[in-house]
């Protein structure tokens, strides 16, 4: 009988691991068959996903015997966690195991977006050497404002403090008399609308839910600065796609940097198509080595534990 199925790419060291303990069955395209991951959770006791599978109605219908579920990442908007909850499915997401991989493409944007110095490679191969459309500005001295200071934000505030940004954060679920604060020297901001009108750069870090969805419409990003950017490295839908194409054609802001968005791959009807002063990067924020390697090694041991604890 199998014991874990997992329907999404999982690193070798890590599935070997689980191998040696338990019945896997593993497809890392199976995310692109509801119908046959449904089909498949009868009986078994795990499930290990990352971001594609949809984990809610039929799926978890079919799943009478499940005790834990995986996530190959952090967000958790592609998991029903209300019936989660309900049905005592302990859920284990990689919290903090992809922190500095994101933190560190977030701060690879800033670069890119505030020294406008980049892509001109062919340029410059043909002899036209573009110096003067090149000049940009100093991160230094700069004000980030980061929205959401969890795990990642906390990752990208050390980075940005080590190259001399002034850095402050927005979240309503971190209390004023927090230790964080003091710890890290970030500003609280109680209001989110007073922060944003004073950044140079706004970096997104909260979870996709229904007080988030498009929290930056177009009525926000008119309250940022004209040469201010933003970045959206969480997910799709908190940042209108539609009226953040708009602010940077009609240059309300003077760039952002995106790397989530609300179907993806994008469509061939893009509204980013044409779009000026835009960096778009296709959901890699955790795409590196290292924070593949302690997510996968962290789920697989949280998966392995449970089952164990609740044989």
């Amino acid at each position: 009988m199998v014991d874990i199925v997992i329907s999404e790419y999982i690193d070798p060291a890590a599935l070997k691991r689980l191998d040696t303990e338990f019945d896997i069955h593993y497809d890392q395209d199976l995310w692109r068959h509801p119908d046959q991951l449904a089909a498949l959770m009868h009986g078994v006791p795990a499930l290990i996903v990352r971001f594609q599978a949809q984990v809610r109605g039929i799926v978890l219908d079919n799943a009478d015997a499940i005790k834990c579920i995986g996530r190959l990442g952090v967000g958790l908007d592609n998991i029903d966690m209300d019936t989660c909850a309900a049905r005592n499915i302990e859920v284990f997401p990689a919290t903090g195991a992809n922190s500095d991989s994101v933190a560190e493409l977030a701060m690879g944007g800033l670069y890119v977006m505030f020294r406008n110095a980049y892509h001109v490679t062919d340029d410059v191969i043909a002899g036209n050497w573009p110096r003067p459309k090149m000049m940009g500005r100093e991160v230094m001295g700069k004000a980030l404002a980061l929205v959401g200071f969890g795990a990642i934000s906390k990752a990208l505030a050390w980075r940005a403090k080590g190259v001399g940004m002034k850095v402050s954060a927005w979240d309503p679920c971190v209390d004023s008399s927090s230790s964080v604060w003091a710890e890290t020297g970030v500003t609280r901001y109680e209001n989110l609308l007073d922060m944003v009108k004073e950044a140079d750069a706004i970096s997104i870090h909260v979870p996709l839910v229904d007080e988030t969805r498009d929290l930056f419409d177009l009525k926000m990003i008119k309250q940022m600065k004209s040469d201010a950017v933003l970045l959206n490295l969480a997910r799709g839908g908190i940042v209108n796609e539609a009226d953040i194409a708009n602010a940077l054609k009609d240059e309300i802001i003077a760039g952002a940097f995106i790397d989530a968005f609300e179907v993806e791959p994008l469509g061939a009807d893009s509204v980013f198509k044409g779009v000026p002063n835009l960096f778009l990067t296709p959901h890699a924020g955790a795409r590196t080595f290292e924070a593949d390697d302690r997510v996968c090694t962290m789920i697989a041991d949280a998966v392995a534990n449970c089952l164990k604890a609740r044989a």
